[in-house]
């Protein structure tokens, strides 16, 4: 990630780092940019001095600065836009921002070709295991997900959670959408996550909640600004059998799902009845992550069909598609792999692809089997999932 900053900064005069509140954001801009003064607009004071007098505000760091949250005052980004075309500084204004509404309309409208955009989630398990920090067992990193004040701070894993969801799900969320009934959306917030890795259906979600489709749209429109939830779009295949159109919902936090599904410790995800859309959440998620690492977009997607047939997750690259079925089981079963066979067969028949099946599963044994790679959770803190 500190590299794809670095590259950015290089390339574009204007820097924009976004992601979840307590993702790091800060911690890493500081860190890339030692000598840039720091300002952040969380603060009163000069979030009313921004937004009253953007020039002097500005004034004050004629060579740039890392400004933070700056999703605040989303009119300083056009004032940012003057002071960078006139002087032409690569890396001069580094921007962080913890939702993506204002700062997307701000870098299309007044930024656009001057602003390189890096997006930080929690720490991946590369990270976590090059600071020493990946636990020996799959549980325990299911159950504390990624956010990095759970490896700073001596705090448990169930208080800091808490007090996040309250903190900012429940109170900057709503700021954005006006919510009154903060019970009705912390049980949306639940429902999504216990719906995670499911097909999204609005009207069953909106329904279980007491809210209608349009509301359960907003909601969940603003969750993924937030970075709370990711949608996943089917693959658009070519294939003759019908492809589901709906997307399938994700969290982006193995930990922050865990909570909201009652979860209290690290144990009970051996046997609980969530334990499989848990761990595929931290796949998804962790690809996700290490795309976002390297400043690129992840082709992801997933293949159902109108009879069940299904593929958790495709992974797309060039003429390569890897086709990923995510199992949280730590013994290999091989009915695991028909499945994504099947798929392979019918996707070669339409030609050029190159398509690569793995089984990502629970076990800690990487091998080759009937032409399927089964990888190893621990495989994880090696990189991307792809072919050999």
């Amino acid at each position: 990630m500190l590299a794809a900053l670095l590259r950015l900064a290089a390339g574009f005069p204007v820097v924009v780092l976004t992601g979840p509140r307590q993702s790091g954001k800060t911690t890493l801009a500081r860190h890339a940019f030692p000598s840039k003064p720091y300002v952040s607009l969380e603060n009163p004071s000069e979030r009313e001095f921004a937004m009253s007098d953007p020039i002097g505000f500005l004034g004050r760091f004629p060579a740039g600065a890392v400004i933070d949250e700056v999703q605040r005052v989303p009119d300083l980004m056009s004032w940012i836009q003057g002071i960078v075309d006139e002087q032409s500084v690569m890396g001069q204004f580094v921007l962080t921002g913890s939702q993506q509404f204002d700062l997307v309309a701000g870098i299309t409208q007044s930024l656009a070709g001057r602003a390189g955009r890096l997006e930080l989630l929690p720490l991946s398990v590369a990270e976590l295991n090059a600071s020493g920090n990946l636990a020996d067992d799959l549980e325990t990193n299911l159950f504390r997900g990624g956010y990095p004040a759970l490896y700073g701070r001596d705090v448990s894993v169930e208080e800091w959670l808490g007090n996040y969801l309250a903190t900012y799900v429940e109170r900057d969320v709503p700021q954005l959408l006006k919510v009154r009934d903060l019970s009705t959306f912390h049980r949306f917030v639940a429902m999504c996550a216990a719906r995670s890795g499911q097909l999204l259906n609005l009207t069953a979600l909106g329904s279980d909640c007491g809210i209608s489709t349009p509301t359960a749209r907003e909601w969940l429109s603003v969750l993924e600004a937030s970075y709370v939830v990711s949608l996943v779009a089917p693959l658009n295949a070519n294939v003759t059998t019908r492809l589901s159109k709906s997307p399938r919902l994700f969290f982006l936090d193995s930990g922050l799902m865990s909570f909201l599904l009652g979860i209290r410790d690290p144990q009970t995800h051996v046997t609980h009845i969530s334990r499989g859309p848990v761990f595929e959440t931290w796949v998804t998620s962790e690809i996700v992550k290490q795309g976002f690492n390297d400043a690129r977009r992840t082709s992801l997607g997933f293949l159902r069909d109108k009879r069940g047939r299904e593929v958790d997750l495709t992974l797309e690259g060039g003429q390569d598609l890897v086709l990923i079925e995510v199992k949280s089981g730590r013994t290999f079963a091989c009915d695991w792999i028909a499945p994504i066979r099947q798929w392979r067969e019918d996707l070669m028949k339409g030609g050029d692809v190159r398509v690569s099946p793995v089984v990502m599963y629970g076990g800690d044994e990487s091998t080759m089997s009937e032409g399927v790679r089964l990888m190893s959770w621990r495989d994880l803190v090696t990189g991307v999932i792809g072919p050999d």
